[in-house]
């Protein structure tokens, strides 16, 4: 531990020194600002369908990420239809974790869509620039205002109600810049009520309550530097979640970092940003509103990290590449404590996540290289040092006598493509070779039931590292009028991680059938594919589409679970004047291919209708936008294949938005 230090010392100050050398002051500000300005130029966190989206619609709109529903709020995120402990999340690359054995909290719930400007998705060992990862990485990147020559005031406020589940919501942002200092400033509120299925039932704890709120100040040091801090603070508390036995009784996050960023004219580096950060995470589940339980639990959990990313931005003649040191040191503690029908007593107490510690650092590197005017060849790679240790071992050892406390391991990456361009045609072929390491609860979790199968789930901190080998592809066309694009990609996993049933051990939750211990298959294959496609029929008539397709067996040829079947989305937009109209259709097919071994079941095929309309229009000066809609119009009683427990969807929503900018 010591030598990696000095190394990644040696590494930041290297870095730092570069930082130093003076630079000439003509047009400085000038270089800073346009920096600026295109990181605003990235799209907006919101649909054509539907402008008040949350950060989980707006993701499920993407063609290789899909979604684990436990109920109305905080949906599993899958990328490359692989579950979250194989990809890296990320919110302006940093490191958050959650803090529910349950995975009632992904890093996408504390954030909202009115405090950031982009997502960025990454698939494979692309994404390997955040971390070691086999899925790829998702970055959920915050708003950032430009500085101005001059004073300038910016906002919106957005306001709406959704009648199936008579959610209400508000949503704030306001920025002030000039030259020298920035501002900026969201806040959202959520509250929902349970939602109706499409046979008009009431699906009973599916309600939420929601507050996020987001500052960002920053100072422009010289012309060719500035330093800003962030903060979110996020809250939820009386969430319902259908899918499980135990709701949400309260959620905070705390998320803060301070950076320096430095701007170069001239040499090798162009950009280079350092940020620290620190966010804590608490999260406690009961289950005192679930009458039917006859042994009460709570299952508080907390985490806490702090951490380092340092990027650089290199570029000389066709050459470009980023450079980012990532290091963080994260907590995890969740306990489980049992009550009978007499609260003031208690019964039993354990450490689900027996104060686990995890340290990481990786330095890792993207290379672009455009070797003619229409091609250009990618490539990069990673290496990491994961470090993780268990307070309390005697946990581990009741399942695995004399398992070390302590744990190392090295992760590389590696990844490599090439990109085509002829005329209106676009090709690229690429690889990826990497590893991860066992999350926090497949090393070292200690009786966490899993409701989809009804199992107790122990980890186990002798796991090897998954291993991954990938390889993608893609070709296009794309003119005025038209454009299609088909990709795909193959991963051959080795020491694939997932539960099996153990011998040994008996349940401890009276819900449990069994118990299952993590474990590694000898290998896994998942296959996806994703066709997109765009026509224009009329100048303001437009068309979109796409089909998705995923398969995944293990080493014995058995299908692995939550892997999408074919799903569809098409839709019509059509303007005129201050008017606009949307449609759109999507579905699933049947689930052929599921799994019993897993919990699985077969989901059958549905289809659902939305339709909205917007109408724009000027009030001094202020733009404002009204709009209503109606998702599953036809009110389709179903639920999918990664629907926990096969809770049903909403029935027929009407909804309705009014947002005003200036």
């Amino acid at each position: 531990m010591k030598k990696l230090s000095i190394v990644l010392g040696v590494l930041f100050l290297g870095m730092n020194a570069n930082a130093q050398n003076p630079q000439a002051q003509n047009d400085t500000a000038k270089v800073l600002e346009e920096v600026k300005v295109i990181a605003l130029a990235r799209k907006k966190i919101q649909t054509e369908m539907k402008m008040a989206v949350s950060v989980d619609e707006f993701l499920a709109s993407s063609d290789n990420i899909s979604f684990i529903k436990r109920g109305a709020y905080a949906w599993e995120p899958l990328l490359n239809n692989m579950s979250t402990e194989r990809s890296t999340i990320t919110i302006d690359g940093m490191h958050v974790f959650g803090a529910c054995t349950d995975k009632m909290d992904p890093i996408t719930s504390y954030v909202e869509s009115n405090n950031l400007s982009t997502i960025d998705i990454k698939s494979g060992q692309e994404g390997s620039l955040h971390g070691a990862t086999v899925a790829g990485s998702i970055d959920l990147k915050r708003k950032t205002t430009p500085f101005t020559p001059e004073k300038k005031y910016s906002g919106a406020y957005q306001t709406g109600f959704e009648f199936n589940n008579k959610q209400f919501f508000n949503l704030g942002n306001l920025s002030y810049s000039s030259n020298k200092f920035v501002a900026d400033g969201s806040i959202s509120f959520r509250k929902a009520g349970n939602y109706y299925d499409g046979n008009n039932d009431e699906v009973n704890h599916s309600q939420y309550n929601k507050f996020n709120t987001s500052v960002g100040l920053a100072y422009k040091t010289s012309p060719f530097s500035a330093v800003r801090v962030d903060a979110i603070f996020d809250k939820a508390k009386n969430v319902g979640f259908p899918a499980l036995p135990m709701d949400l009784w309260l959620s905070r996050a705390l998320i803060t970092s301070a950076s320096y960023k430095q701007l170069f004219q001239h040499g090798l580096i162009r950009v280079w940003d350092t940020k620290v950060y620190y966010n804590a995470v608490e999260h406690y589940m009961d289950d005192t509103k679930r009458p039917e339980n006859l042994v009460h639990m709570d299952m508080p959990g907390w985490s806490t990290t702090y951490g380092l990313v340092s990027r650089a931005n290199l570029k000389r003649s066709d050459y470009s590449a980023e450079v980012q040191l990532n290091a963080y040191n994260n907590l995890s503690i969740a306990e489980m404590r049992m009550y009978p029908q007499d609260r003031s007593k208690r019964t039993m107490f354990a450490y689900s996540w027996p104060w686990v510690t995890t340290k990481f650092t990786s330095l890792a590197m993207n290379n672009s290289w455009d070797i003619s005017e229409n091609s250009r060849v990618n490539f990069g790679g990673s290496l990491g040092y994961n470090y993780s240790r268990s307070k309390y071992v005697e946990f581990n050892w009741i399942f695995h006598p004399g398992t070390p406390q302590e744990k190392s391991r090295i992760l590389p990456g590696l990844h490599a493509s090439y990109e085509l361009q002829v005329k209106q045609f676009s090709f690229s072929a690429g690889t990826g070779y990497g590893h991860r390491a066992p999350s926090v609860s497949e090393g070292y979790g200690y009786y966490i039931y899993n409701s989809f199968d009804r199992y107790d789930y122990i980890g186990n901190p002798d796991l090897k590292n998954e291993i991954s080998y990938e390889a993608n592809a893609s070709a296009g066309f794309k003119n005025e009028k038209t454009g299609i694009e088909a990709k795909v990609n193959y991963f051959y996993i080795q020491n694939y991680i997932i539960g099996r049933i153990l011998s040994l051990g008996s349940p401890m939750n009276y819900q449990s059938v069994g118990v299952k211990g993590y474990t590694s298959l000898n290998h896994a294959r998942i296959f996806n594919i994703a066709l997109n496609a765009r026509y224009n029929i009329l100048q303001h008539l437009h068309w979109k589409g796409m089909l998705t397709y995923a398969r995944a067996t293990d080493d014995k040829d058995g299908n692995l679970p939550f892997i999408r079947p074919l799903s569809y989305q098409t839709s019509l937009h059509f303007m005129y004047k201050k008017f606009g109209f949307q449609t759109s259709l999507n579905g699933d097919l049947t689930q052929s291919n599921y799994s019993p071994e897993y919990g699985e079941d077969q989901t059958p095929a549905y289809m659902i209708l939305n339709v909205s309309a917007n109408y724009s229009f000027n009030i001094k000066n202020c733009k404002t936008v009204l709009q209503a809609g109606a998702e599953n119009v036809l009110n389709e009683y179903y639920s999918t294949y990664a629907d926990w427990g096969n809770i049903p969807r909403m029935g027929r929503n009407i909804f309705t938005s009014l947002k005003f900018s200036f």
